[in-house]
């Protein structure tokens, strides 16, 4: 019976074991990640009255929008590398509680300039926090839960259409003028201080390592201690000069920032292309953006599960890569009707939604330890170069052309070359998630389902 089988009876433990970790640690981690790219990208619906308000244009809205990076960028590699020396727990409360703070005092801009310092000041302080999340399931998952986790988490970027654009257009909406103050303000101060808050908690409710988890029996820990030992004993790379210079990490490095082209033009002017459709109120442009989100939720989470059943990560990262593009070429085609703006966009925000949870799972197949630090850091920090360039290509063509039009389908280019070059890389290396049994017969395989890409 297979119920008496104990291969069996070990995977329905191991099983239990790693949802237990999940529902102790995806659901907070998955609400701080919704208030950072809330915090990240309210900026998109304050423009609708902010540039009028302080006379500013797209271009400028554009730089602003998108040098917010060039502080990400600049200390994101040093805040992972710090994080491994003073722990998660701590890293990841202070990221949270400066950058909430910073996200608040973004009510006071007045001119350009000062525009400019803040978004660049709120990269600083979220640096390291994406990868700071990401090294830190590899101290709890195998490669056989990764892509769903990473899904699961991750969609707390579409999520925070889904919660942010009602809520922000609400309080544009409903705010405005109370106390002295525009509805933009209401927005930034509303949005940031509660990001604080949640930083101080996560000081006390996060652990810095599976040892520390009291919520865990012993049986349970060493289980997990056990699969991530196979993990690092499967690494390639752990160096931290592996980190920076493997040709493998550079490849992922240019794929994740082409990807990213695609995401930040959503994200940053999804509101704007409602809008050209033909949308005025802001409440009804935050409603309606929502709905791409949403559907963007369900696909990361259906193709997060699917790859990991699967064991396949090259073509669930390339599909949805392709989807996007159409998406996104299809809005440009599609822009005069708002029926078929919204189901183009709709389909564009799976895509590119998609493709960012997917890629997560990546990086981790070939990089363990000091190498998984650096590397994580490096992908992410050269895939912020896009926040920089993708908004503000967009917010120049705008300035220029009057219409957001050539710029989409630049970034639909961007999403179909990353797709390109995602199908170039070995599958025996990165494909994974399959199970032991069936890879016990299998010649040393590079990663296996309960020995993938894991701990630090």
């Amino acid at each position: 019976m297979n119920a008496q089988n104990p291969a069996v009876q070990t995977e329905r433990v191991e099983q239990a074991t790693y949802t237990k970790v999940m529902w102790r640690l995806l659901p907070f981690l998955f609400f701080c990640y919704l208030c950072a790219y809330l915090d990240r990208i309210n900026v998109s619906f304050a423009k609708l009255q902010m540039l009028q308000d302080l006379g500013m244009s797209d271009a400028v809205y554009g730089l602003g929008a998108g040098i917010f990076f060039v502080g990400y960028l600049l200390f994101e590699v040093p805040s992972n590398l710090v994080l491994l020396k003073v722990g998660a727990r701590r890293w990841i409360a202070r990221i949270m509680v400066t950058w909430g703070l910073i996200a608040a005092a973004m009510m006071f801009v007045k001119t350009p300039a000062t525009f400019y310092v803040m978004r660049f000041l709120l990269g600083v302080a979220e640096a390291g926090f994406i990868p700071a999340i990401l090294l830190y399931f590899t101290y709890w998952f195998p490669a056989s839960q990764r892509s769903k986790v990473t899904a699961l988490f991750l969609t707390g970027i579409p999520m925070s259409g889904v919660i942010g654009g009602p809520l922000s257009g609400w309080i544009m909406h409903s705010a405005s003028g109370h106390a002295g103050l525009a509805g933009w303000q209401w927005l930034f101060l509303l949005e940031g201080l509660p990001t604080a808050v949640i930083g101080i908690a996560a000081w006390f409710y996060l652990d810095d390592s599976v040892a520390d988890a009291k919520w865990l029996s012993r049986g349970q820990k060493a289980m997990i201690e056990t699969n991530l030992a196979a993990d690092r004993s499967s690494r390639k790379l752990h160096s931290l000069r592996d980190g920076f210079t493997s040709p493998g990490i550079l490849k992922l490095s240019a794929i994740y920032f082409l990807f990213e082209m695609g995401l930040y033009g959503v994200s940053f002017w999804l509101p704007s292309l409602v809008k050209a459709a033909g949308v005025a109120n802001p409440l009804d442009i935050g409603l309606l953006s929502a709905v791409p989100y949403a559907a963007a939720t369900v696909a990361m989470i259906v193709v997060g599960y699917s790859s990991d059943r699967r064991g396949e990560r090259r073509w669930h990262l390339a599909v949805p890569g392709l989807v996007g593009a159409v998406g996104l070429c299809l809005s440009v085609a599609w822009g005069h009707s708002v029926i078929l703006a919204m189901t183009a966009l709709t389909i564009g925000t799976m895509g590119v939604m998609t493709t960012i949870s997917q890629f997560w799972a990546l990086p981790p197949a070939v990089l363990g330890g000091a190498a998984a630090a650096a590397g994580i850091a490096l992908a992410n920090s050269v895939g912020s170069i896009a926040g920089v360039v993708s908004p503000y290509v967009i917010g120049v063509l705008q300035t220029t052309t009057g219409s957001t039009g050539n710029g989409v389908l630049g970034l639909a280019v961007c999403m179909v070359m990353a797709s390109a070059l995602t199908l170039t890389l070995p599958a025996r290396e990165f494909n994974s998630g399959v199970s032991r049994r069936e890879t016990d017969n299998d010649e040393a395989p590079v990663l296996s389902g309960a020995s993938g890409p894991g701990g630090a």
